[in-house]
């Protein structure tokens, strides 16, 4: 018993630097938004071009979706923490599911932009292709989203140590919510400029 206790405080420990460069990627990611964003800005003020159309109605279900996808990500955390592993993988699973429902329902918002709207990644209004810029960085991060989730889930079904289970479920729970964060910034900020 104690030396699985003294194993269990040595897994933990091992793992805190790789938390740390967890925190170091979602930090370099905010500031990737961040730039994104500011040239956004720079652009639109300095051409006097913004946006000039209505976003997709798809992006309000797309939100919908990623924020749900958030509260499905805490109910498995907290299963985890709790020892209910059928719980923590049924909740996993949800927001791998949800996460490839709301990576869908981008690429169909790019649809609707092309071909319904007339909106082209390359136009005239080059404020009109930060759209495309912003949710496809977005997405490239939703997909390393989902590798970390599925991640966590492999870990779910091995039979490791709570440590490391946990561990996986911070890491996963830390960049998920992080994604959730930037798209609600990201849809926010592209619906203050609309017009």
């Amino acid at each position: 018993m104690m030396a699985q206790q003294v194993h269990q405080e040595k897994d933990r420990l091992d793992l805190a630097p790789k938390k740390f460069v967890m925190w170091l990627f979602v930090f370099a990611s905010f500031m990737i938004f961040a730039a994104l964003t500011s040239g956004f800005i720079v652009y639109a003020g300095g051409h006097g071009h913004a946006l000039n159309l209505r976003l997709p109605d798809i992006f309000i279900y797309s939100t919908s979706v990623i924020v749900l996808s958030s509260l499905t990500m805490f109910m498995a955390s907290r299963s985890a923490k709790r020892l209910e592993f059928d719980r923590q993988r049924l909740f996993l699973w949800l927001t791998v599911a949800l996460g490839i429902l709301f990576f869908v329902l981008q690429v169909y918002g790019w649809y609707i932009l092309t071909y319904k709207m007339g909106i082209y990644f390359v136009n005239p209004n080059a404020s009109q292709s930060f759209i495309y810029v912003f949710t496809g960085v977005h997405l490239l991060h939703i997909v390393a989203g989902i590798m970390v989730l599925l991640s966590a889930l492999y870990i779910s079904y091995r039979n490791r140590p709570q440590a490391i289970n946990l561990y996986r479920m911070e890491i996963a729970s830390i960049f998920w919510h992080f994604l959730d964060i930037m798209w609600i910034y990201l849809y926010v900020f592209l619906l203050l400029n609309q017009n």
